[in-house]
């Protein structure tokens, strides 16, 4: 069971790769933007064959020692990395044992979000990336997940979030997250429904859109009376949903949806685009548990 408090941190998952600090810089600034802690935390899962440089020393004590050194260094980097960022933001490190997205989740039990970054690199190297850590976390996060890119991203005004919405309760609680986001942010709210029409089959596309377009609207019914501020878009497009949601959030602060998630007509399939947008979308990639994870 997830508890979540106003105490509840940001948790960062530090890469060793510390000439890349755009993880690192957004989430301090996103504890300092929510006023929360920020936990720091590196996880070193089991060590490659051959790793040693000491024949003499036994392997479990040369497989700790080292990695533990270098994982402290790291973490010691990212703290006073933070500190000179933001002075103001309460920061812990953890050191710890065991695969990242197994980590990661435990620590989701009592944060408000867990961020990670993402960017491509050899199979044999992906500690970080998305394929290895994001998807497995995001299965088992009791909390929202974001990734981001390493890449450089520009945001155009006025600042703007994109939620993917498809009818399912996972989309629903996307929805809710991003709207909480948006307000956080002074941004407006792009909602898209994505659909195509089938391969085989034949389909009444006016009552298929009237039908998109019922469920996008009961989707966000009520959101803007209890955040007036938020200014909502609507809209309804045809093409493949990962393809879509990563172009119309090219220039947004984020891109929010649902984990898991099925509904709607053939091929909206969150939990399939969860996947495809984290290799396709530039901006940062908020995935959405269901309320039942948490």
């Amino acid at each position: 069971m997830r508890t979540e408090t106003k105490s509840s941190p940001i948790v960062l998952g530090v890469d060793a790769d510390t000439e890349r600090p755009a993880a690192l810089a957004w989430a301090a600034d996103e504890a300092r933007r929510r006023r929360r802690p920020l936990a720091l935390v590196h996880a070193q899962g089991e060590p490659l064959p051959g790793s040693r440089q000491d024949p003499s020393l036994p392997s479990w004590q040369q497989w700790r020692d080292e990695p533990h050194a270098k994982g402290s260094a790291v973490l010691e980097d990212a703290l006073a990395f933070v500190e000179k960022r933001c002075p103001g933001v309460a920061a812990s490190a953890l050191l710890a044992e065991g695969h990242p997205a197994w980590v990661l989740a435990e620590q989701s039990r009592h944060a408000a979000l867990v961020v990670v970054g993402s960017r491509h690199l050899g199979a044999a190297r992906e500690l970080f990336s998305s394929a290895a850590v994001a998807l497995p976390l995001s299965a088992r996060s009791a909390c929202p997940v974001v990734v981001l890119r390493e890449d450089e991203h520009t945001t155009h005004q006025p600042p703007h979030l994109v939620v993917g919405v498809d009818g399912s309760p996972n989309s629903a609680a996307a929805v809710d997250f991003a709207f909480q986001e948006a307000e956080l942010r002074g941004a407006n709210l792009r909602a898209l429904y994505v659909w195509h029409t089938p391969l085989l089959g034949a389909l009444d596309e006016h009552a298929a859109l009237q039908e998109c377009r019922r469920v996008l609207a009961e989707t966000t019914a009520g959101r803007t009376a209890a955040r007036p501020s938020v200014e909502l878009h609507h809209e309804v497009v045809e093409g493949h949903p990962v393809q879509e949601l990563s172009r119309a959030a090219a220039d947004a602060l984020g891109l929010v949806v649902g984990t898991r998630g099925r509904g709607g007509f053939r091929g909206m399939l969150l939990g399939s685009v969860s996947q495809g947008v984290l290799h396709h979308a530039y901006c940062p990639v908020f995935l959405v548990p269901h309320r039942r994870h948490q």
